[in-house]
Order: C-alpha cells, then structure tokens, then sequence
C-alpha cells in the first residue's frame, strides 16, 4: 500500500469520527433520540473521543456528552459511571478554550440533577479546575465554569461550602464586574446559589465585595441581569438583619422600587421578594421602607400581578403589618387591605390565598381601629368560607382561622360582625359573640340595631353549654334588654303565647 493510500485511509478515519460524533451532538438536541442513542451505547463510543487527537473530535464528543447528561440522571450517572469525569477535568487544565467550554458544560450537566451527581463532580476534583477557568481570558470559559460552580453550589449547604473552599467567590465578584452581559448573569446567579443557604455562606459573599458591584446592576437595562441580581441580594438578606442592613446601606432604596413595575415578571416578582426579605426583619427597616414609598408601590404590584409572582407581595405586606400599629396603619392608608381581599377572591391556589388571609390577620390584629378597616372590606365572610370548605388545603384553614380569630378579638364594628352569626361553627362563633357582649352593655344605639336587625333573634337560637364561655357571653348580651324582649326573640315564644291564648279565658 502507499503511502497516499495509507493517508486516505487516515483521512476517511478522521472523517468518520468527525462525522460520527458530530451527528451524535445534532441527535442529542432531540428528546426523542436520547433513549435510541442510550440504548446503542453511544457513552462508551464517545469516552475515547474525548482522547482523541483532533482537537474539534474531543471537543464535539465533549458537547454530545454534556446534552445526553443534560437530559437526565440516568445519562448523567451513566457518564460518572464511565469514568469520564477525571478525563474531562484533567483536560479542563490542558486543552483550548473550546474544549474547556464543551467540558464544563458537562461537569455542569452532572451536576444539576442531585446533590448526589454534583458530589460526585466534587469528588473528581472538579472544583479546582473550575475555579481556575474562572481566571482565563475568554469570557465564555469564564461563564461555562460560573455556571457549573453554580449548578453545584445550589443543592446543599455543604456542596456550597466546597464551592467557597475552593476559592470561588472573590472570582465570582471579578466575574460580575466583567463587561459580557452573560457572564455578569451567570456570576450573580452562581452568588445567589452560594449565598441561600446559610448565615455564613452569605457574609462569605458579602466579605467578597458582592453587593456594592450588586446594587449598581439593579436599574440595568437588561432583564435576565437584572433577574439574578435582585435572586442573590434577596439570598443575602434573608438571613439576618445585620445582612439585611448591608443590603439596604448600599442604597437600593428607592430605585429598586421602580423594579416592581418592570415588563418582565421574574425581575418584578425577584425585586418583590428582594423587599419582603429586607422588610421582615424589623420595624425599622419596614419603617425605610415604607419611608421611600414601598408601601404604595407593593399595593400597586399586588394588583397588578397574578398568580405565583404576586405572592412575595402579599407575605411583604404580612410582615410589614406585623411589626407595629403605624406600620399596618400604613398598609390600610395605601388601600392594602383592597389588594388582599381581591388576593384572596380571585386567586385559585391555595397557598397564595392563604398568604393573602396571614397579611389580612396581621393588619387586623393591632386594634379596634385596624379591625373596623379589615371588617368594612367585608374580608370576615370571605375568611370563614375558606375556613370552612372541604376543599382547600389545611395550611389555608389554619391561616384563615388564625386571621379571623386575630381580628374578631379586637373588632368592635358590630354590623361587620353580624353577618357571621348565621354562619360561624361554635370555634368561631364565641368570638363573635364575645366582641357583642362587650360593645352592647354601653352602646344603646348598638342594642336597638341589634334588636331591629335579628341579631338577639339569633343569639336566642344558639345552644351554648352550661357554664361555657359563649353561655356567659350570651348571659351578658341577654341582661342588656329587658326580660319581656328576651323572651320575645326566643325559640318557641310565640308557640307559647297561642298557647295562651287558647287556655285564656275572657273577662265577661
């Protein structure tokens, strides 16, 4: 054989490869292909064409690797399983920038399916490897390597740890200082991913310098940006108040406000969640809050969205009203009370009116004032419903119980009250009852209403064990009028006058 025959048949061999893991990459973007690939074994045919001495080879076989582990645990144990991990890391440290792209992409694939899988990258030695493509020159190594740093950071506490410990986060930093947009993206992403799980991991980012180069993104242009920036300030500031307050100090406030009326829903519902984290820890920095107009502007947001982005609205305002009077004053000035009633009238889930039925119990709870201002929304009727309905969940009956029970022991606007008499359960109905016996005994205005509206009528009805409290209550209601008037409204009265008066003999 010649020598030019013997290149050809090189030729064609390389060809082939080529072509063969090219048109596995190109099958691998299709779901429908990933079980027939499986089942041909293509893992095992890919692993030695990641060896391979044709550069643009090892890097195709690397991508087909990294879509097929994309697409699920199985695929993606099955390339722990092959031992194709220490291969892929070491190259990371070898090849070009195309490769340590392809190649992190698939540390990356691993990684995202369970704590499991990315403990398993961990373990390659991965992490070491990945924290230095964070110092190479081309921004999409860069942003390949923050990603899978990410994707692993964001299972566990411990993993997140391992993340730290490897020296991640004063990279991280450098990275979202960066010019590529999405670099700066994935970066703050990958910070929000160490950030959410503990005290500590936050302040590591915090010590890093994070939220000064943070808060300077939150009035970018761009949307996606802006999405993981306000994701890792609100992971940072829901730990502590201390973390909270750095957050604050960098002066978000007001700009970040703006946020809430953003076109796209994920910046406004992570902007939301970035103010309830700040907002739940005191009433000082509620107070800020409230201050830099973020009241108003989280009523407007609540009416305006639907749905799961509305919800850390709702919970903001829950925790705002909870910390003092002035505060859940605050909320019912801005109209609060409107929003969440309509939460709790039109959403249909569960936990979203559920959280909407706690910010309503807490804005009641404070005084008669806060109460009348729930009540004459007609929100107390509406509580009871979802109370008692067969159909929702125990978290919405607790929350909604808890709510009526918060704002029935300080409600003293009786005609709000009324209505619930016809329908309350006994559990309920003894506090409604109570607030009658304490407002009638010095109202006489509100005893003659209560009379001409059938309200006594009904108190006559309700059968209350000897010696219970609701008994006393009624007792207490009863001594407000006279005898004859009692004994009118009861049950069986007037059975018993046309008794009377067929036993009553005529004076003649």
């Amino acid at each position: 054989m010649s020598q030019r025959q013997v290149l050809q048949v090189f030729e064609q061999y390389q060809k082939a490869r080529t072509q063969f893991v090219q048109t596995v990459a190109e099958l691998a973007t299709r779901p429908q292909n990933i079980e027939t690939l499986q089942n041909a074994g293509v893992m095992s045919l890919l692993r030695p064409l990641l060896l391979d001495i044709v550069p643009t080879i090892q890097q195709t076989a690397a991508l087909a690797l990294g879509r097929l582990a994309n697409y699920n645990d199985e695929l993606a144990e099955a390339v722990v399983k092959g031992d194709i991990l220490p291969q892929l890391v070491y190259s990371l440290a070898e090849q070009n920038r195309f490769y340590k792209k392809a190649a992190a992409f698939v540390l990356r694939a691993v990684a995202k399916h369970s704590p499991e899988l990315a403990q398993a990258v961990v373990d390659c030695g991965a992490l070491d490897a990945l924290v230095i493509c964070l110092e190479e020159f081309d921004p999409g190594v860069k942003e390949s390597a923050a990603w899978a740093l990410g994707y692993i950071a964001r299972h566990s506490a411990e993993l997140a740890q391992s993340v730290v410990d490897a020296g991640a986060v004063p990279l991280l930093v450098l990275c979202v200082q960066e010019p590529d947009l999405s670099l700066k993206r994935i970066a703050a992403s990958a910070l929000s991913d160490i950030s959410k799980h503990s005290p500590e991991l936050a302040q590591t980012v915090v010590d890093a310098g994070a939220i000064a180069h943070l808060a300077q993104m939150v009035l970018n242009p761009d949307a996606k940006l802006k999405r993981q920036v306000f994701s890792a300030l609100a992971q940072i500031a829901k730990h502590s108040v201390d973390l909270a307050e750095m957050v604050v100090e960098a002066e978000i406030f007001p700009a970040v406000l703006t946020c809430l009326k953003d076109p796209d829903e994920y910046v406004r519902k992570n902007c939301a969640t970035l103010i309830r984290e700040v907002a739940k820890h005191t009433p000082e920095l509620s107070q800020l809050i409230v201050n830099a107009g973020g009241v108003a502007a989280m009523v407007d947001f609540v009416g305006d969205s639907r749905g799961n982005v509305r919800l850390p609205g709702v919970m903001m305002l829950g925790y705002v009203a909870a910390h003092s009077e002035n505060l859940a004053m605050a909320i019912i000035v801005s109209r609060g009370v409107l929003g969440l009633d309509a939460v709790l009238q039109t959403e249909p889930e569960d936990h979203i009116q559920a959280a909407a039925a706690w910010s309503l119990g807490q804005i009641g709870r404070h005084s008669p004032e806060h109460a009348k201002s729930v009540a004459q929304a007609n929100v107390l009727p509406k509580l009871l419903r979802a109370y008692l309905r067969p159909d929702v969940s125990e978290d919405l009956q607790i929350k909604s119980k808890k709510a009526l029970k918060h704002i029935l022991q300080k409600c003293v606007h009786l005609e709000a009250l009324e209505p619930l008499l016809q329908e309350a359960p006994p559990n309920i109905l003894k506090h409604v009852v109570a607030q009658f016996s304490k407002v009638l005994p010095h109202n006489p205005k509100s005893r003659r209403l209560f009379v001409t509206s059938g309200g006594l009528k009904k108190i006559q009805e309700i059968r209350a064990e000897p010696g219970s409290a609701l008994a006393e209550y009624i007792n207490t209601i009863n001594n407000c009028y006279p005898e004859e008037i009692v004994k009118y409204y009861s049950p069986g009265y007037s059975d018993a006058l046309l008794e009377r008066i067929e036993h009553y003999l005529p004076q003649v």
